[in-house]
């Protein structure tokens, strides 16, 4: 699934370094900034994102950054089961991408006291509506999610409402592996989880790597 890209690379501590930046520039200009933060699945992004939220809030103070996911805009599970896509949640047209667009054009418009976003639990299997407040005064929001980069249907609104989009690279099998691992977690079997991850979260993967090259950065993970 490796797809060569000429985007330039970086570490976490470059990653941070680069939001910081944005943050800070995104204060002084009055302007808020999205920065979105993409890659296959299993590749580390919530991970990357909740560093990002830590470390620059550290460095900028609080509440220069707050973390949206875009598995919030999960189709409910009753709503796959209805359109017969229940076995391949987490595809591409498994979400509201169209509800996503609206809510990131309400994030770069920063009219509202506080915009809410959904979230997606792990533990219900569900998305949760009115999870993630984004107060106005926030600069900077971090967009994480699979799809950020995809030039398809209403997927294709998305990266032009970005400042800049990051992608996560990671070598395939420890992504794999602990993809699978993951799954197990969440109650799979081993076999179930494998099976999960080599039929449909690899054929997402191999979506997403497709547009790698359409990232402004490569954040390398250790």
């Amino acid at each position: 699934m490796a797809v060569r890209s000429s985007v330039r690379g970086v570490g976490t501590r470059g990653a941070v370094s680069r939001a910081a930046a944005l943050a800070a520039q995104s204060a002084a200009s009055g302007r808020r900034f999205l920065l979105g933060v993409t890659g296959p699945p299993g590749a580390g992004k919530s991970t990357l994102a909740s560093a990002l939220v830590r470390r620059v809030n550290q460095r900028c103070g609080p509440g220069s950054v707050v973390a949206v996911p875009m598995d919030g805009f999960h189709l409910a599970q009753a709503e796959l089961v209805r359109l017969r896509r229940a076995d391949r949640k987490g595809a591409q047209d498994t979400f509201d991408a169209a509800g996503f667009v609206a809510l990131l054009r309400r994030l770069r418009d920063r009219g509202d006291d506080v915009v809410y976003a959904p979230a997606f639990r792990r533990e219900l299997e569900e998305p949760i509506a009115c999870a993630v407040p984004v107060p106005r005064e926030v600069p900077l929001v971090v967009v994480e999610g699979n799809y950020l980069l995809l030039d398809l249907g209403a997927w294709a609104g998305v990266r032009p409402l970005l400042d800049e989009c990051w992608y996560v690279d990671v070598d395939d099998g420890r992504r794999v592996a602990e993809l699978v691992a993951r799954h197990v977690k969440h109650g799979r079997s081993p076999d179930a989880a494998s099976e999960w991850v080599n039929r449909s979260d690899e054929a997402n993967a191999r979506l997403v790597a497709a547009a790698r090259s359409r990232a402004d950065l490569l954040v390398r993970r250790s």
